[in-house]
């Protein structure tokens, strides 16, 4: 049976979490960390965004990419390429204001076939 593993990934992206103040991941902040995958989640019928891509940790919603930056992984996420994208934390700041409190990477993944 063959698996799916990532060989390697490829920077597309970095940004602080949109809307942090709005969600809760203040309730989570300890326990995010460099390095850490979030999940992220389309949300196309977003009356203020319809590329909207919200960024959860487990079933925490922390924030969104931010508006300027999601129109590819809102396209990836619709059309069901999830697998090619991931969402690392690069850097934690609990003190520094809502909006600069976590820096996410965003990344493509290759997929390669593997037995």
């Amino acid at each position: 049976m063959a698996s799916i593993m990532s060989s390697s990934s490829r920077y597309v992206a970095d940004f602080n979490v949109a809307g942090m103040r709005y969600w809760n991941g203040a309730k989570v902040i300890s326990k995010l960390k460099p390095g850490k995958r979030l999940s992220l989640v389309a949300e196309p019928h977003n009356p203020a965004d319809p590329n909207a891509v919200a960024i959860y940790r487990k079933d925490v919603k922390l924030g969104y990419i931010p508006r300027d930056q999601n129109d590819l992984a809102a396209q990836l996420l619709r059309f069901g390429h999830d697998d090619v994208l991931e969402c690392r934390i690069l850097k934690v700041d609990k003190k520094a204001e809502t909006w600069n409190q976590v820096r996410v990477g965003l990344y493509m993944t290759d997929k390669v076939k593997g037995d």
